[in-house]
């Protein structure tokens, strides 16, 4: 059963970064070449304006998706920090339980924004495609994101109150001044 969720897990990390690094490529390229294009030779491509902010879109989501892994998002561990071990932890049980839950209506609620927006069978302006391929950014991002938040929990659920580690940014940064000295 490991070996499964392991599968899953190099999966959904692979979707998230591919998605986060060739949307953020692809935009940046996209809006360099649509201004030297504008300012050089007087003319611009009409949608690319459209196609990277879609990019940048998915690159951002598919990258917060990633975040949950990675644990980078910001959290306020000030208060917790300070209660017995077993309190932290029923406190980050219970926060990943809310983010699940938040996550998974938003994919829940993306997925039907996706239902709807096909039933109007609106086009993009510029891009001249149906509007819900640019959507489905929102159930398949959340719904990885809620993947990931549901790994977390279990991760935390499995740990031992006293070898929870709360992630703290000036901590990190010290250790990794600390390990940049000893070289």
């Amino acid at each position: 059963m490991k070996k499964f969720f392991d599968t899953i897990d190099l999966i959904v990390g692979m979707i998230n970064q591919t998605m986060a690094v060739v949307g953020l490529s692809l935009g940046v390229i996209l809006a360099f070449i649509n201004v030297i294009l504008r300012y050089a030779f007087d003319m611009s491509l009409t949608w690319a304006a459209e196609l990277t902010n879609y990019l940048f879109i998915w690159a951002a989501l598919f990258g917060a998706a990633y975040g949950f892994k990675q644990g980078a998002h910001i959290s306020v561990s000030l208060i917790i920090e300070r209660f017995s071990p077993k309190v932290t932890k029923g406190f980050l049980i219970f926060a990943n339980l809310v983010s699940i839950g938040y996550l998974g209506l938003i994919s829940y609620f993306g997925y039907e924004l996706i239902l709807l927006l096909q039933d109007f069978g609106e086009m993009s302006v510029d891009l001249g495609i149906p509007i819900w391929i640019p959507h489905l950014v929102l159930p398949i991002s959340f719904a990885l994101a809620a993947y990931r938040c549901a790994e977390k929990l279990v991760e935390i659920y499995y740990t031992d109150a006293d070898d929870i580690k709360l992630y703290n940014e000036h901590e990190a940064v010290i250790h990794e001044i600390k390990s940049q000295g000893d070289k």
